[in-house]
């Protein structure tokens, strides 16, 4: 298995063979928590008008989206997880999501026609998508770290995309500084500051806990839409914990 490494939406536009679209602060950080509180259906929209539109249309969706971190006008929750834990099940069961955001959603979209798989990446599915990678066993995979707003380096991205390649290869990885590497850096300091309503000071916290779910997700055209699926490989078992 071949790991190749890109960043930013130019380098989502030119990943091949299976891609993983790494984006943990924040949207493939809220994608499993919607799964994981039921919700039926999640559709990925990189537009911002085209997902204030289908809102409109279909005002029973659950429209999660920011342009630049801010929340899109009209939406049910910015692009936050702390956000969508405290809605929780009751607001999730058995519903549809429009998720929109400036980075991760964008990536996928980038990639979408040209890979052969689009996974998306986060630190809460990181073995569960690794397990995937090699049941499937693909001759290339492409990691591709998002970074902050798709076009400038954040350290989580990175560093996911080193602890998923750990995963895949056996490349060494080491999470205290990973830590160190994240967490004084501006793209966490932002939420930790508390300066800004929108960008909550939990949601570093749950962004940065590795393998809580044993699912990966993937992202396919459906319904004439981009929708993601959650998928099992054979696992790679690690414990539940923070970064």
């Amino acid at each position: 298995m071949k790991v190749i490494r890109k960043r930013f939406a130019e380098g989502a536009g030119e990943a091949e063979g299976t891609v993983v679209i790494i984006d943990v602060f924040r949207a493939f950080s809220c994608e499993p928590l919607f799964f994981h509180f039921g919700a039926e259906r999640v559709f990925l929209e990189a537009r911002p008008r085209e997902a204030m539109r289908l809102k409109r249309e279909h005002p029973d969706w659950i429209l999660v989206g920011e342009q630049n971190e801010v929340p899109l006008p009209g939406a049910d929750l910015g692009n936050s997880p702390s956000e969508v834990i405290l809605k929780g099940e009751s607001f999730f069961r058995g519903r549809t999501v429009l998720h929109r955001t400036t980075a991760g959603v964008r990536g996928v979209f980038a990639a979408i026609d040209t890979a052969d798989e689009v996974l998306l990446g986060s630190y809460l599915t990181a073995a569960a998508t690794a397990g995937y990678i090699h049941e499937i066993s693909p001759g290339v995979v492409t990691l591709v770290a998002m970074g902050d707003r798709a076009e400038r380096p954040a350290p989580e991205d990175d560093a996911c995309a080193d602890y998923i390649e750990h995963l895949l290869t056996g490349r060494s990885y080491d999470p205290l500084q990973a830590i160190k590497d994240i967490l004084y850096q501006p793209t966490a300091q932002k939420f930790i500051l508390g300066t800004r309503s929108y960008l909550p000071r939990e949601d570093p916290t749950i962004c940065l806990q590795r393998d809580l779910f044993d699912f990966a997700l993937t992202a396919r055209r459906a319904d004439e839409r981009i929708r993601v699926f959650p998928v099992k490989g054979r696992g790679i078992k690690r414990p539940a914990c923070i970064l």
